[in-house]
């Protein structure tokens, strides 16, 4: 998948050390650049719509 790809995807919100991540229904996780107010929704199942910074980072647009 290359930089700047757009991902909607569903799973658990996580948060680990203050950055929070989402572990994904599929498999595996993201990690998440996200406003922090995000951190109300941790251990809640999500829906994540962004697009792929880098490796394992996505840039929320909407949560």
């Amino acid at each position: 998948m290359p930089r700047g790809s757009h991902h909607d995807e569903t799973g658990l919100l996580l948060e680990d050390h203050g950055q929070l991540s989402l572990s994904r229904d599929a498999g595996g996780t993201w990690r998440l650049d996200v406003s922090p107010s995000a951190t109300r929704m941790v251990g809640c199942r999500v829906r994540v719509i962004g697009t792929r910074a880098d490796f394992d980072l996505l840039d929320v647009s909407q949560i």
